[in-house]
């Protein structure tokens, strides 16, 4: 008979692409098994996924397939072009709107703070009474006035796979949910057949699918520190200029 372990880890890996770790299975199934006997499958494996996609993939991932792994080149500037083939499973570390001008971008996080939001060209407080559009449009874990202060793009994000290997990865083609106010700190990707430029991942739709989660530490660290790192690089790139 085929085990609990093996069944979840199929299951995982034909329709998510996500190899996971035989460890990492035995400890959640034995951990959840413990818990509530009689499982159905299905439903331990919806909640492997969702621990997964709150995992940090370092743990949850196993490392044995180099075509499920990031080159651990992937990032020399002296390659051209080379191809991606995959399906590669990473998680997001930062995310950066380089269509907007780094003091927009403080502004808005301002305006979040103070509880104001942008609606045309009027700034009006942003109240929320539950249900109402912002919750809808800018998600649970947005903040308040996350619809009116939506990043545009192209983003540029870090990813990193299963052995820790990082790379910088950009919007080439506008993927929907890829945003400021939307991707968490943590979410994962899996990416398929993308082009890999001068050590830039070139993201579109057809080449990525977002499987969404968090890691929740590390989404709170970079969203309390993201207006200081911004003001920092505003102060660095004044420098420059005054140098110049």
């Amino acid at each position: 008979m085929t085990s609990p372990q093996s069944q979840i880890a199929a299951q995982l890996h034909s329709t998510k692409a996500l190899p996971v770790s035989p460890t990492w299975l035995n400890s959640f199934v034995s951990s959840t098994t413990a818990l509530q006997r009689n499982v159905p499958i299905s439903a331990l494996t919806q909640t492997a996924l969702f621990r997964i996609l709150a995992s940090d993939f370092r743990d949850s991932l196993h490392t044995n397939n180099p075509s499920a792994l990031l080159p651990a080149d992937i990032s020399a500037p002296t390659v051209q072009e080379r191809r991606l083939p995959g399906p590669v499973p990473v998680q997001v570390l930062d995310i950066e709107d380089i269509g907007t001008s780094l003091w927009s971008q403080v502004e808005a996080i301002e305006r979040v703070e103070r509880g104001e939001a942008i609606r045309g060209r009027e700034i009006v407080r942003a109240v929320n009474v539950g249900g109402g559009e912002e919750d809808e449009e800018g998600g649970g874990n947005a903040g308040p006035a996350a619809s009116e202060n939506e990043s545009h793009g192209p983003h540029r994000l870090i990813v990193q796979d299963a052995v820790g290997t990082r790379a910088v990865a950009v919007e080439l083609k506008r993927v929907q949910g890829i945003s400021v106010a939307k991707l968490a700190i943590g979410a994962k990707l899996v990416i398929r057949n993308a082009t890999v430029a001068r050590g830039m991942i070139l993201l579109a739709p057809d080449c990525m699918s977002l499987l969404g989660g968090k890691i929740e530490s590390m989404d709170q660290a970079w969203k309390e520190g993201r207006k200081a790192r911004l003001l920092a690089r505003i102060t660095e790139m004044q420098g420059g200029d005054q140098s110049g």
